[in-house]
């Protein structure tokens, strides 16, 4: 699936969980932020960012991530990975030209960008940006997608 996203908000639900995601639409350096480092990420405008909700949950708080990191420029905290509080996130983010979805991985352990923990049914998918429009591979069947304002 190819669509042109620009300014667009793209939510796509499953059964049980969702991902949220636009373009950054702008140049800017995305902090990383570790329990012993920072590291620099330079976010340029076809870049994506994606916010996963792998168990679900209201879509509002979900946007509001979005947009700190979007909008605002909020640095991105990343938690040791025996850390007890990755349990308790529900939402995650990450940004980069590529994003590619996992269960595989502990919520919010992962200062590599290209990586986001999902539900099980998103795992597999890859969403980039390019050119204005994005790019999502392994769109599962059943999934749902809209634009929202």
């Amino acid at each position: 699936m190819i669509e042109r996203l620009l300014d667009r908000i793209v939510l796509i639900r499953g059964t049980s969980s969702f991902l949220l995601l636009a373009r950054a639409n702008k140049r800017f350096p995305l902090m990383i932020e570790t329990f012993s480092e920072e590291y620099v990420q330079g976010i340029m405008p076809d870049d994506i960012i994606v916010v996963s909700a792998p168990e679900g949950g209201e879509v509002i708080p979900a946007r509001y991530l979005l947009d700190l990191v979007r909008l605002y420029d909020q640095p991105l905290l990343v938690l040791p990975r025996d850390h007890p509080g990755s349990r308790r996130l529900r939402y995650v983010l990450s940004a980069g030209p590529k994003i590619l979805l996992s269960c595989e991985i502990v919520r919010g352990t992962h200062p590599e960008q290209h990586l986001l923990c999902s539900s099980a049914e998103f795992a597999g998918m890859e969403i980039s940006g390019e050119n204005g429009s994005v790019r999502i591979k392994n769109l599962p069947e059943g999934a749902t997608w809209e634009y929202l304002s």
